[in-house]
C-alpha cells in the first residue's frame, strides 16, 4: 500500500476532524489531502500538488510559510527552555519581551496582556475578567454580554454562544445565558433593500439602544465585536459604523471588546483593526497573526481602565484565580517575538494595505458587472465575493446547491485555494501579508475562470 493510501486510511479510521462532514469523511465520498510542505504563499500536498494557498491557512499564516527566522527562534528555545509556568509571577525572557512588543503595538490606552494558546480561549479569559470587573465595581447584575449576528468569536461553550452563526450552534445547546445577539452590520444583507447606508448603520444603532433598554443597561456588562465581521462574510462595515455604536456603550457604562483575532498585527493594513476604524476597545482579543501560526498562541489586551479594577481586585480579594497551563508558552511566545520583528523588517503592515487593496479592486474591475456576482467587498488584505441567483433583486442561491463550494472546488483544481464562507455563496479570501501583485492576478484569473466552469 503507497504510504498516501495508507495515511488516508489511518485519518478515515483514526482522526476526528474540525468542522468536517463526519459521515461523508469517513465513508471516503470528501478527500483526504495530506499537507507536507510550504513556502512562501504557496503549499504543497503528499502528491505533489503546489498551491497558492489565498486563505493564509485560516486568515493566520501571516508571514508567510518557510520563514527560517520564526523556526529558528523556536528550534533555540526549545532547546534552552522548552517549557516553565506563568504563575505567581514567573517568565520567560521571551514572554516578556512578548509583551512589551505587544503593548507598543497596541492602541494607546492599553495596558497588559494575557497570554493563552488561542484565540476561543483569548475570549473565554476576557469574558471572565469583564464578570470579574464588575463584582469589583459591586456591579453583580451587570453581566449579560451583546454579541453581532454573524460575528464570530469562538467554539466553546461561552464562546460558540457570542459566535452569532446558527452552524455553531446547531444541536450544542447554544447560545448560552447570559449571550444576546443584535444586528449584523451586513448592508447587503440589509431587510429593506431602499435603506441608504447611513439609513442602515442608524436602525443598527437602533437596535442595539432597543435591546439594551429592554433588557435593563445595570445588567449588560460588555459588546463582543469583530472591528469588521470575519467568518460571518468577510464584511466591513458600512461608514459611521462603528461612531454610531460607541457612543451607546459609553452612555449605559457597557465596556468594548474588539476580538482582533483576525484583523490584529496588520490584515487591514494598520497593525490593529481598532486603529483602522478608530476604535477604542477596553478588552482586545488575540491570536492568529500574533504567531502567525507557527506555534500555538494567544492574548487578551487589557486596558489601563480595566486594569485598575483587577488591580483593586486582587488587593482585596487575593491572587486572580484564572490561569492555563500553557499560558505564555515560551517556545509559543518565542515565535511571537520572531514574527513580530518579521512583520516589521519585511513591511508587512504596509504591504497588507497596498496589496491588499489591488486585490480588491482588481476582483471588483473583473466580477462586478457579473450576473451572479451580488458584490464584490474587501479591507486590506481581506475580500470576499458574494454570489447571487438573481443581482437585480438581490435573490440569493437555495443554500442546498452550495455554489460557493463549487466554486472554490473547482479554484483547488487551477491549485488555488479560497474558503466558501458560512452562511451564504461567499468566496472568502485571506492571503499571507505577503502577498505579491502578481499573486493576485492568478487569484483574480483562477476564481473568474472557476466562477464560469461552475456554470455561472
Amino acid at each position: 500500500m503507497r504510504l498516501n493510501d495508507e495515511l488516508s486510511k489511518w485519518d478515515r479510521d483514526h482522526f476526528l476532524h474540525p468542522s468536517t462532514h463526519l459521515a461523508q469523511h469517513a465513508r471516503g465520498e470528501t478527500a483526504t489531502r495530506v499537507i507536507r510542505s510550504a513556502s512562501g504563499v504557496h503549499i504543497e500536498d503528499s502528491d505533489g500538488n503546489r498551491m497558492l494557498d489565498a486563505f493564509a491557512g485560516l486568515y493566520c499564516v501571516n508571514v508567510g510559510y518557510g520563514r527560517r527566522e520564526i523556526s529558528d527562534a523556536i528550534a533555540r528555545q526549545a532547546q534552552e527552555l522548552a517549557y516553565y509556568h506563568a504563575y505567581v509571577g514567573h517568565g520567560t525572557e521571551a514572554s516578556i519581551t512578548l509583551a512589551r512588543m505587544v503593548i507598543e503595538r497596541a492602541p494607546r490606552n492599553m495596558s497588559k496582556v494575557y497570554f493563552g494558546l488561542s484565540g476561543s480561549d483569548a475570549n473565554e479569559t476576557n469574558l471572565k475578567l469583564v464578570w470579574y470587573y464588575n463584582n469589583i465595581r459591586g456591579l453583580p447584575e451587570k453581566k449579560k454580554i451583546i454579541s453581532r449576528w454573524r460575528g464570530y468569536h469562538g467554539s466553546g461553550l461561552m464562546t460558540g454562544s457570542l459566535t452569532g452563526l446558527e452552524l455553531f450552534h446547531r444541536k450544542f445547546d447554544l447560545p448560552l445565558a447570559p449571550v444576546l445577539h443584535t444586528t449584523a452590520p451586513y448592508y447587503f444583507h440589509r431587510d429593506d433593500p431602499d435603506q441608504s447606508e447611513a439609513q442602515f448603520v442608524a436602525q443598527c444603532a437602533a437596535d442595539l439602544e432597543e435591546l439594551i433598554e429592554r433588557e435593563g443597561p445595570e445588567t449588560i456588562a460588555a459588546f463582543w465585536a469583530e472591528p469588521m465581521l470575519g467568518t460571518g462574510g468577510i464584511v466591513p462595515p458600512p461608514e459611521g459604523y462603528w461612531q454610531a455604536i460607541e457612543p451607546i456603550l459609553k452612555r449605559h457604562d457597557i465596556l468594548l471588546v474588539a476580538d482582533e483575532v483576525v484583523t490584529g498585527f496588520g490584515r487591514l493594513g494598520t497593525m490593529f483593526g481598532s486603529d483602522h476604524y478608530g476604535i477604542e476597545p477596553d478588552l482586545i482579543t488575540i491570536a492568529k497573526g500574533l504567531t502567525s501560526a507557527y506555534a500555538p498562541l494567544s492574548g487578551s489586551i487589557v486596558s489601563d481602565k480595566v486594569w485598575k479594577v483587577l488591580e483593586q481586585g486582587t488587593d482585596e480579594n487575593g491572587p486572580l484565580g484564572h490561569g492555563w497551563t500553557y499560558s505564555a508558552h515560551p517556545i509559543g511566545a518565542a515565535a511571537g517575538v520572531a514574527n513580530l520583528k518579521l512583520i516589521d523588517d519585511l513591511k508587512l503592515v504596509e504591504n497588507a494595505g497596498t496589496v491588499g487593496a489591488y486585490l480588491t479592486s482588481e476582483m471588483r474591475a473583473a466580477l462586478a458587472d457579473h450576473p451572479h456576482v451580488g458584490e464584490v467587498r474587501g479591507e486590506g488584505m481581506l475580500a470576499a465575493v458574494e454570489l447571487v441567483e438573481d443581482r437585480g433583486r438581490r435573490r440569493f442561491f437555495d443554500p442546498s446547491r452550495k455554489v460557493a463550494a463549487k466554486v472554490v472546488g473547482k479554484m483547488a483544481e487551477e491549485r488555488v485555494i479560497a474558503r466558501a464562507m458560512p452562511g451564504g455563496d461567499i468566496l472568502g479570501f485571506a492571503p499571507p501579508l505577503s502577498l505579491s501583485r502578481e499573486n493576485v492576478d492568478e487569484i483574480v484569473g483562477t476564481t473568474v475562470k472557476a466562477i464560469r466552469a461552475a456554470g455561472l
